[in-house]
């Protein structure tokens, strides 16, 4: 017992000393293209360099706004690292680069952006995190579209469904996330003086993303998810909200495709919502074993637990004819405070409905005080 004790207090230091190591991570966030979240990480770099502090551009996309371009004189840049693809020479972040030079700070532009096929990492967040763990610190920015588990809300609100994409987890890790926010008034205002885009894509930017009404509603969005930042950052770091009841997800998914995704999304919100931890529960019953279940569903189902794992889920798998029975053993065996369903006429919901030991997993989520929540 105390050979135990004295591990566990080796490695709480040892986790203590990682983390001190490890770069701090500021992320800039705005709910659209143009409200100056480029221009904000360049005047900061500015400000860094006259207090004495060593900060160097690995990554700006200007998108040649003149006033975002003019910011960049007198920055300390590193060269990007040029890549021939297709016949095309393109240039991503230079990760060794940046490590071997080890700068205080550095600034990296465009998180969600996906690397040219070919490069270490498939995506740009995974180069601020091998940054980050070298010791160095790192400014980066992304729009609110682009967080995984808004994907749905944001797809509702605009018509697009974003494809280059950050999973929530890496939001989580930033030790200071900042909202540029600008009134829809502003945005527009901005768009038609040609800040943003060149003259000939203003018109179509006006019909399609830069509508008052959808700006607004991203605007909530990143108003939100910095508000939401802020409310985990305090529980982490104030002890005495410690004692409050620390909540624990169980969201439960089918092998249907499409649902599985809403279930997750909007679990993994709430789970970021309230600084829980969440699981993903699939139960696997003989009519879906691998033998009957058909090779697609397969592979839509692989991709959901990758998904779920993205966001910050740990992934249960279960065989049991009863997925009622399976539920309720995990719930008691993970001290789940809250469980997530699809609505009535989602496949999953439907087996339960069918069996007799529903009303069961209703009384039991009500006397253990484990809340069900019905997402749509």
């Amino acid at each position: 017992m105390k050979e135990e004790k004295e591990n566990n207090n080796a490695q709480h230091f040892l986790d203590l000393i990682q983390k001190s190591r490890k770069g701090k991570f500021k992320i800039y966030i705005g709910m659209s293209a143009g409200v100056g979240k480029t221009f904000r990480m360049l005047q900061e770099a500015h400000s860094l360099l006259k207090n004495g502090i060593d900060v160097k551009i690995g990554y700006i996309e200007t998108h040649m706004r003149k006033e975002t371009h003019e910011l960049l004189s007198g920055l300390p840049v590193i060269p990007r690292r040029t890549i021939f693809y297709k016949g095309k020479e393109l240039e991503e972040l230079d990760v060794q680069a940046i490590i071997n030079l080890r700068p205080e700070v550095v600034i990296v532009d465009e998180l969600a952006h996906t690397n040219v096929e070919g490069s270490k990492n498939e995506k740009r967040w995974q180069d601020v995190l091998e940054i980050l763990e070298a010791g160095i610190n790192v400014i980066s920015a992304v729009n609110i579209q682009h967080i995984e588990s808004l994907n749905e809300d944001v797809k509702r609100i605009t018509g697009i469904d974003v494809q280059e994409r950050i999973p929530d987890n890496v939001l989580c890790l930033a030790d200071e996330v900042v909202n540029i926010d600008l009134t829809s008034e502003d945005l527009i205002a901005r768009l038609k003086e040609g800040k943003i885009y060149t003259p000939d894509k203003i018109q179509t930017a006006l019909q399609n993303f830069f509508k008052s009404e959808q700006i607004l509603q991203l605007r909530e969005l990143a108003l939100k998810e910095v508000a939401s930042q802020v409310v985990r950052k305090v529980e982490n770091e104030v002890p005495n909200l410690q004692a409050l009841r620390h909540e624990k997800l169980l969201a439960c998914i089918s092998s249907n495709d499409k649902t599985a995704k809403i279930v997750i999304r909007k679990a993994a919100r709430l789970a970021s919502y309230y600084n829980g931890i969440w699981y993903v529960l699939y139960v696997e019953t003989p009519s879906e074993s691998t033998t009957r279940i058909a090779l697609d569903k397969q592979r839509y189902l692989i991709n959901n637990f990758k998904l779920a794992v993205q966001l910050g889920a740990e992934v249960i798998k279960v065989e049991n004819s009863n997925i009622a029975n399976a539920i309720l053993a995990t719930v008691e065996k993970k001290q789940i405070t809250t469980v997530c369903i699809g609505k009535p006429h989602l496949n999953l919901f439907k087996v339960i409905l069918s069996t007799t030991i529903f009303r069961r997993l209703l009384n039991k989520l009500s006397l253990s005080n484990v809340d069900l929540v019905i997402l749509s």
